[in-house]
This record gives C-alpha cells, structure tokens and sequence, in this order.
C-alpha cells in the first residue's frame, strides 16, 4: 500500500512539474499562441513593467548551427494603440558596431519581428533592433521571394515605434563582454496602415515569427517557427491569436 502511495506521489510530481514547464514558457513547436490584451504603459527595454506578468515566454530556438550556443526567448502583448514585443537573449559579447537607424542591422547582433496580417495580402512588416537601440521599420512585399523592403514614409508622432535596450553582466557598448542582453518594442498600429486587419480584434488572427541573429561565433539564428531558406519564408511562419 506504501508503495503505491509513494509512486502515486511520484507520478503526481512529474505530473505537475511538466503543467508549470508548459505554464513558464511556450514552446517552439507550438505554432500558434494567444496574444493578451493589456493597457499602454512604459518601454523602459529591461521588461521592468508589470504586465509583462501577464502573459509567458515564448522559445526562441537556436537553428544554426545545431551545436547549442545561447538560449533567446520573447513576450509578445497588445493593446488598443498597438503591439508590444519583449526579447531576452544570452550572449557573452555584444557584436555591434552599427550606430544609425535603417542600416543593415541583420549582419550584426539583432532581434527581429515579421508581422504578416492577412495571408490574401503578400506584404508584411519587418523590425529589427540591435542592442544598441538602433532600429529597422519596413514594408516587404514579397512575391514567391521576389522581396524588397521599403521605409516608411512621415514616420513620426503616432507612426513612430518605441523601443529600448538593456544589457547584463557588461557595458551596453560595441565590443562588450556580457551575459544578455534585452530589446523592448512598441509598434504601433498607425504605422501598419493600410495592411489589412490593422488594427486587430478579440479573435483577430495574424502570421508572424521572431528571430534573432548572433555573431559571436559566426552566424547563429534563432527563430520561434523555422523557416527553410530564409527569415523571409513568411508561408512558414506561426499564428497569433489576438484574446
């Protein structure tokens, strides 16, 4: 009887103990997860807002190469105005030497966030960040890889994204030795206009991945739906369900 009793509280352990792995973070094999809903607040780039409470961790795996190197892991949220991303990537030095907005940020340290909003419509927005805080909006219209990305025009007042950095373990600072490093942003829907389904409903559905480029040792990537020939395979890419 002790026996069976023991086991039965072993069983329950494993049991429980795989509920709150499921609970602290989605994982990447999950295609599609649901988007919460919070009030506006405060991009301060280390997360420090409390409704980021609200909502869990989302797997960013590494993908290249196989040899595991970082772990990288991101929030997503929106609200009335627009949607707000949160990323939490490990590192040991920050490769990033770009200082100006709209440059090639992808051949350095980066995050990352493809926003395809009505799949009848073959145009998405892109946005990276560096660690540096500097940023890259763009439109992509891409016809079966034939893409390009274009700058967004009177970017300012209510079209302006929001977006800060932070770092740990270091100096947030070209060359630096750290153990992570943090991007917070703002997207706001004004500047998706006019992709369809801007802004989105309780039950609204978009297309969307994330990614992250390192370059400590070579080109790692990491990205929440793989993709197989690039970031740009937007037929591959996960679904947000908006609460």
């Amino acid at each position: 009887m002790i026996g069976r009793m023991n086991a039965g509280f072993v069983l329950l352990f494993i049991l429980l103990f795989f509920i709150a792995e499921g609970v602290s973070a989605i994982k990447s094999d999950t295609g599609t997860i649901t988007v919460k809903k919070t009030d506006d607040f405060e991009v301060t780039g280390d997360g420090s807002a409390a409704a980021w409470e609200k909502t869990v961790w989302i797997d960013l795996p590494q993908r290249r190469p196989e040899t595991k190197i970082y772990e990288t892991k991101a929030k997503v949220l929106y609200s009335e105005t627009g949607i707000y991303f949160l990323f939490d990537c490990q590192d040991k030095k920050l490769t990033s030497t770009i200082k100006k907005d709209n440059e090639d940020l992808w051949k350095e340290d980066v995050v990352e966030v493809f926003l395809w909003t009505d799949e009848n419509f073959p145009v998405y927005f892109e946005y990276e960040l560096s660690p540096l805080n500097y940023e890259l909006p763009i439109l992509v219209p891409n016809d079966n890889g034939n893409f390009l990305g274009w700058l967004p025009w009177h970017y300012e007042g209510e079209r302006k994204t929001r977006h800060a950095t932070s770092v740990r373990g270091g100096e947030k600072k070209s060359g630096a030795t750290v153990s992570a490093w943090m991007a917070e942003i703002f997207i706001p829907y004004a500047l998706l206009t006019p992709l369809p389904n801007v802004p989105p409903e309780s039950g609204t559905k978009w297309r969307a991945n994330l990614y992250r480029i390192d370059h400590d040792q070579g080109t790692t990537t990491f990205s929440w739906q793989k993709t197989d020939k690039s970031f740009h395979d937007y037929k591959k890419f996960g679904t947000f369900v908006f609460e």
